[in-house]
């Protein structure tokens, strides 16, 4: 790797630490800057894109292993069963309905390609992104019922979306015949994969809270050491499941949602490392992900596929969520405000060339994972420009929507949030 080129980025990433509050409010996002930044290095020739590429699959399931995993520990399941509307109806009826849409769209507009692989490229570019999203969930002009809907469901949809996208991906692996161990056989390999990811992913997860909280409880712990314990037991579960035979996200996701539910909401070392740490490693694989998938991706992009883009950002998924919430009482404000913002990023990226690079032979490979770096360019910049400006948009919409002499009822954090007093959801 060009040594000029790394020097460049790893400046970039100590600037970026010196405005990243200032930038928060800002059109400009953190994946959105390196992912260009990435694409311009690879342009000057300061990073290689097959040298780029081989890194960025290792730099890219590190940290979706890790994200999966603490996304999965912070979701508070308890309060999520408490009122489980918004969050319930997005995750388990504008998951599905979204893959459903996208591939009626695919199929309209890729009418060359073969059906399981069109279901496969609408699936993966199904999962949301909290990376791209934060903007939105960290604006307290947004109403907190909002905010909290799209924390939950961004911090849940891609691991609920995997088992689905790796059953689409085997059926199309294998009808294609290039793969020893999935061809004629594609529900055993796809039932392995997820069922020994979901055991490995759920004995860890208990183990390793279990531990912390017996060692926490005597004093043999240090706190400076609990996020990397995180990371250890993250990769642990997704090695565990690999050499048994499963998916190492499936059994990081579900890792996630055990330890989470023994520690019982003392997990914001989990939320502290994710925000310091954590953001690092999202942010060198988009520039990593920049350099390597963005050049070739936008020269051999298709108008058909372009279409398909763009169509799955601004109609597939507005039109899954709007079906999904319909019959509650959910303003249409919101569900507009929810529908659009649900970027494509991380997950998007690493399940495409996941399913190309780790499965094979798959008729359309190239193709599916320029698509995905595609889409996820549009989304940064799309969702990156409108998110912070829809934000204080919303956040008039509902002050003006109070009725006269209703006052804002008061959160925690300081700010002023009137969606409680117009009803729950």
């Amino acid at each position: 790797m060009n040594e000029a080129g790394l020097l460049l980025a790893v400046l970039a990433l100590f600037g970026y630490a010196l405005i990243a509050r200032r930038l928060a409010n800002t059109v400009l996002t953190g994946p959105m800057l390196f992912l260009g930044l990435g694409w311009a290095l690879a342009e000057m020739n300061l990073l290689h894109a097959e040298e780029a590429r081989e890194f960025l699959l290792i730099l890219a399931e590190i940290t979706l292993t890790v994200v999966l995993f603490s996304d999965a520990a912070v979701t508070d399941l308890d309060r999520l069963r408490r009122r489980p509307v918004w969050p319930e109806r997005m995750l388990l009826l504008g998951l599905p309905l979204a893959m459903v849409l996208g591939t009626l769209l695919g199929l309209l507009l890729l009418p060359e390609w073969p059906f399981w692989e069109v279901a496969l490229i609408a699936a993966i570019l199904t999962p949301t992104d909290a990376a791209l999203g934060n903007a939105v969930y960290s604006n307290p002009a947004v109403p907190g019922r909002v905010r909290r809907a799209l924390t939950t469901e961004s911090g849940l949809n891609d691991g609920l979306s995997l088992p689905l996208i790796l059953m689409i991906g085997c059926i199309a692996v294998g009808g294609a015949g290039a793969h020893e161990a999935i061809q004629g056989n594609w529900l055993v390999f796809a039932a392995k994969q997820i069922g020994f990811g979901l055991l490995a992913g759920a004995v860890l997860g208990w183990l390793g809270a279990r531990g912390m909280l017996f060692a926490a409880g005597r004093g043999w712990s240090n706190d400076a050491f609990e996020g990397i314990g995180v990371l250890a037991l993250a990769g642990s579960a997704y090695l565990t499941a690999y050499y048994s035979g499963g998916n190492g996200f499936v059994a990081a996701f579900v890792g996630g949602l055990a330890f989470g539910h023994v520690m019982k909401g003392r997990c914001a070392f989990v939320f502290e490392f994710m925000e310091s740490e954590g953001q690092g490693l999202v942010l060198g694989t988009f520039l990593l992900a920049g350099a390597a998938l963005l050049p070739g991706a936008a020269a051999s992009i298709e108008p058909a596929a372009l279409a398909l883009i763009l169509l799955s950002l601004l109609a597939v998924r507005p039109l899954a969520i709007g079906m999904a919430l319909l019959r509650t009482r959910t303003p249409a404000i919101d569900k507009l405000f929810m529908g659009w913002f649900g970027p494509r990023g991380l997950a998007t990226i690493v399940f495409s060339l996941f399913i190309v690079e780790e499965l094979g032979g798959l008729r359309r490979s190239e193709d599916i994972v320029n698509i995905a770096a595609v889409a996820v360019l549009a989304s940064a910049v799309l969702h990156g420009v409108t998110a912070a400006p829809a934000a204080r948009w919303l956040g008039r919409r509902m002050e003006d929507s109070l009725e006269p002499g209703e006052e804002p009822v008061e959160r925690t954090d300081g700010a002023r949030d009137p969606d409680t007093a117009r009803g729950s959801q």
